[in-house]
């Protein structure tokens, strides 16, 4: 599909990317969602930590959540509260190592981990529950959801029926070169104390001492995530992972919402021409938003990208 209008307009205290990103970050708060977690195994015998928000439906929104973040965050339970008031059932998943706990082997999660999304679709699939499986993905979580259904559409199990995502760096390189020291700073930090944790069950396979002088993430994705999970370099695993190359292969109704002044995305991470060619993948742009904000009326928790999710995923719109 062309690109599509957007409908987005911040609240005029939030008067750029920066504040329209942190601003909700930091001093959102959502109530009224309660979790029932689950921990499920993985073919590798590691374990997944499922949080799950029922509303008795036998539609259920599966939902993935950004770099370093969790199933508590409010991006994800203000996405969870809205699908569940529109009578869906969520599954907010929690990455490896993302639950609050150290998972058991030495690879952890990265951009691209859509086997471990399958793995997650698939169970809630056995319950025999569910017609009808929605996705919902937020910058990494959005990356590896349009992996997921890009690389090799004909796995997809036939419930998965439409998708949502927002704020995705679908040009890993471009992105991670661009993005500033000071949000990279605050990754590094919980990242650094996850490679802690791992070091005292693999003492000698993580080397942490020149941690401390890491500035950016090709650094740290060429010393950690490309080796630990098999990549040749921190070039090989964005080139391999980006979900950019995938959106052609997209074979169900998925919207992409990258606002313009996201202070992560690069111009690469703007893909008019596959939108244009691919009549599965709606995109669209807004002036504003920032990175995974879309705030609209923060003292009433009304959030662009949820009522945006909603119409597109339930109505079709």
């Amino acid at each position: 599909m062309p690109l599509i209008p957007s409908k987005h307009k911040p609240p005029f205290y939030l008067f750029n990317g920066h504040m329209q990103t942190i601003v909700p970050s930091l001093f959102r708060q959502v109530e009224g969602v309660t979790y029932q977690r689950e921990r499920i195994i993985t073919p590798d015998d590691d374990f997944i930590d499922l949080d799950w928000s029922r509303a008795n439906s036998k539609t259920l929104a599966v939902l993935s959540h950004g770099l370093e973040g969790d199933s508590h965050r409010p991006y994800i339970m203000g996405m969870v509260k809205v699908l569940n008031e529109s009578g869906v059932d969520a599954l907010a998943w929690n990455y490896r190592s993302c639950s609050g706990e150290p998972n058991k082997l030495l690879r952890s999660y990265h951009l691209g981990a859509s086997d471990d999304l399958d793995v997650v679709i698939r169970h809630a699939l056995s319950s025999g529950n569910y017609h009808t499986v929605l996705l919902v993905g937020f910058s990494a979580g959005g990356n590896i959801s349009l992996k997921y259904l890009g690389e090799s559409p004909q796995q997809v199990p036939s419930e998965v029926k439409r998708a949502a995502v927002f704020s995705v760096p679908i040009d890993l390189k471009s992105s991670a070169q661009r993005i500033s020291r000071v949000y990279t700073q605050r990754f590094l930090k919980t990242l650094g104390q996850k490679l802690e944790q791992k070091k005292e069950l693999y003492p000698d396979e993580l080397d942490l001492s020149d941690y401390s002088l890491f500035w950016s993430f090709p650094e740290f994705d060429n010393k950690y995530t490309a080796p630990i999970h098999g990549f040749k370099s921190a070039d090989d695993y964005y080139a391999r992972v980006s979900s950019k190359q995938f959106l052609q292969g997209i074979q169900i109704p998925t919207l992409l919402v990258n606002a313009k002044n996201d202070p992560f995305l690069t111009k690469n991470c703007y893909p008019l021409e596959e939108a244009e060619q691919n009549p599965y993948l709606y995109l669209e742009t807004p002036e504003d938003g920032g990175h995974v904000g879309f705030a609209e009326d923060m003292r009433h928790n009304i959030y662009y990208s949820e009522a945006r999710a909603v119409r597109f995923l339930l109505e079709g719109e």
